[in-house]
């Protein structure tokens, strides 16, 4: 899971290379696949201490990689509390906030209600920056919501089961919307920090060390143990989320940044939920119905839609 800055060159941009496409593709995979590591940690041990431990790991990870490629890592207080804001919103509570809507819905589900952070942007940037939002956009949004709503309703309206009205269902999904909101609000805070001249690497080192300080504080306040699992399952998605899903993938996707521009690598969010929810199929039985595919269909037609959008602007 990181945010998408809209505008790319748009005209004569050279073809992906053969490199090109292979991390495309590893960004894909990587986060196509880490919604189902997310479930296999829940059960026995609270959301936010697995996600504490998991920002313990991949913030010694980041802050080793921003140190041997030479990254700033000090600055003043004032710029601190801008990390401290990058912990809060997009490394602590936004995955907290999914682990706990995982406890109600499938793993593929998270990921199609996370891919809707480009329109979330756009809403969010009206919203604080009063920034125009085009007719496109407004299209895209309302294809995007109705596909949310068509995936989600054999879930809330209990069908899968037969069992009539879920209001857990209901619930997952307003947690995920929450976790989405939260990591929007935290793009809010990267634009601001990438305005400056800092660096996403730094940003993404001491968010990450700022979203585990949270998440220990909130673990200690509830009285949450923060004893773990030692089994093969819960620390295989352990080393996964921590090395392959929030550091890998990373770095993978800010390289694909500089090589093919933000618009073309935004478009990693129109494809991983769609390996999300083949990986949910498979491994959850994950049931489609005319429903859901109409749902999936509106959500990649309004991702499409906003991120055209962004890159007709760049």
């Amino acid at each position: 899971m990181t945010s998408l800055a809209t505008g790319a060159p748009t005209r004569d941009a050279p073809s992906m290379t053969p490199a090109d496409l292979g991390l495309y593709g590893l960004t894909v995979i990587a986060w196509g696949f880490s919604w189902y590591a997310l479930k296999l940690q829940l059960g026995t041990v609270p959301p936010e201490v697995s996600v504490f431990w998991r920002f313990v790991v991949a913030a010694a990870i980041m802050m080793g990689w921003a140190l041997a490629r030479g990254a700033r890592l000090r600055f003043p207080a004032t710029t601190h509390l801008r990390f401290a804001g990058l912990g809060l919103f997009i490394f602590s509570t936004n995955f907290t906030l999914f682990y706990y809507g995982g406890q109600y819905v499938p793993s593929g589900l998270l990921s199609v209600v996370f891919s809707l952070t480009s329109i979330f942007n756009m809403i969010l940037g009206f919203v604080i920056f009063r920034q125009r939002i085009s007719r496109r956009v407004l299209v895209g949004g309302v294809l995007g919501f109705t596909g949310i709503a068509l995936l989600f309703w054999p879930q809330i309206a209990g069908q899968a089961d037969g069992a009539g009205f879920d209001a857990q269902g209901l619930l997952g999904l307003a947690l995920c919307i929450g976790g989405t909101l939260s990591f929007c609000l935290g793009n809010m805070v990267s634009a601001a920090n990438q305005r400056d001249g800092i660096s996403i690497v730094s940003a993404s080192a001491w968010g990450m060390v700022y979203g585990a300080v949270f998440l220990g504080l909130f673990a200690s306040a509830r009285g949450a143990s923060f004893a773990i699992e030692w089994t093969p399952t819960y620390l295989g998605a352990m080393v996964y989320l921590s090395v392959f899903a929030s550091v890998v993938a990373f770095a993978c996707y800010l390289t694909l940044l500089g090589r093919i521009g933000s618009a073309r690598a935004g478009y990693s969010t129109v494809m991983f939920p769609v390996v999300a929810l083949l990986v949910s199929t498979v491994l959850e039985n994950f049931h489609w119905g005319a429903a859901a595919l109409t749902g999936l269909a509106c959500v990649l037609a309004g991702n499409l839609l906003v991120l055209r959008t962004g890159k007709a602007r760049g």
